[in-house]
């Protein structure tokens, strides 16, 4: 989960803390990989035809939750699984490992730039990784990265912390987001950390801008699929037209 215009340290030894409670601070965190899954299942085969296999760009692969959900579910998807986090990508592989799935997956440390153009993908997800990058020219090269990554028409999945921070709604659901995670065993401390790091070590943009980057960036038909509190789900497509 790590670009490098966040300003977060990925690559401390504590990045375990974050894959132990990141599910505990985002309400369906299972259910928005449940729900991935089930939003590219559907869009690969329609009912007359049988589950193809699939080639697919794990965007942010460290900790390895998306690669497993979807690894686990098809035995015919291969996966790369790309982030500049040793210590994430670390967790990524014993998790991989311990799912017997390190066959039909490449881990590679470093970022979408850097990822020969040459190779094609089937599809792609990038979950809870654009409201770390700094910036939105930054965010709109990470989308033109993946976009010249894709073949024509191949899906996106992103998710992301969105909202403008300045406004009232905001701070309504960070109001209500407090209470759930408290509630769930997280930290007053961690709460604070967490509330103070928005605009300081992550760039949430309002969905409207999302949208308009994913639209800059080469993609068509976006289709909200998954909400809580801030955090949100797309699903988009790599256009046809889009000139590389």
């Amino acid at each position: 989960m790590n670009n490098p215009q966040s300003r977060m340290n990925w690559n401390s030894p504590n990045v375990n803390r974050y894959g132990e409670t990141i599910s505990l601070k985002i309400p369906g965190y299972g259910l928005l990989h449940d729900m991935t899954d089930r939003i590219l299942n559907a869009i690969n085969h329609s009912e007359d035809t049988e589950d193809t296999s699939l080639d697919v760009l794990i965007v942010g692969a460290g900790g390895g939750h998306e690669i497993v959900t979807l690894g686990s579910k098809h035995d015919n998807w291969t996966f790369t699984g790309i982030d500049p986090s040793e210590p994430m990508l670390k967790i990524a592989e014993s998790r991989i490992n311990q799912a017997e799935l390190g066959d039909r997956v490449s881990l590679i440390k470093g970022t979408v730039d850097k990822l020969p153009l040459e190779k094609r993908y089937d599809g792609a997800t990038c979950m809870l990784v654009l409201h770390f990058v700094k910036g939105m020219q930054h965010k709109l090269e990470l989308l033109r990265g993946i976009s010249a990554r894709l073949k024509p028409g191949a899906p996106l999945l992103l998710a992301s912390l969105n909202g403008e921070p300045q406004t009232q709604q905001f701070a309504t659901q960070m109001q209500a987001w407090e209470t759930h995670m408290l509630d769930n065993g997280i930290t007053q401390e961690e709460w604070e950390r967490f509330a103070a790091s928005i605009g300081q070590e992550s760039d949430p943009i309002s969905a409207e801008d999302v949208a308009m980057l994913l639209q800059e960036a080469g993609f068509t038909h976006t289709s909200r699929y998954f909400g809580s509190y801030l955090i949100e789900g797309y699903f988009c497509f790599k256009s046809a037209d889009t000139m590389e």
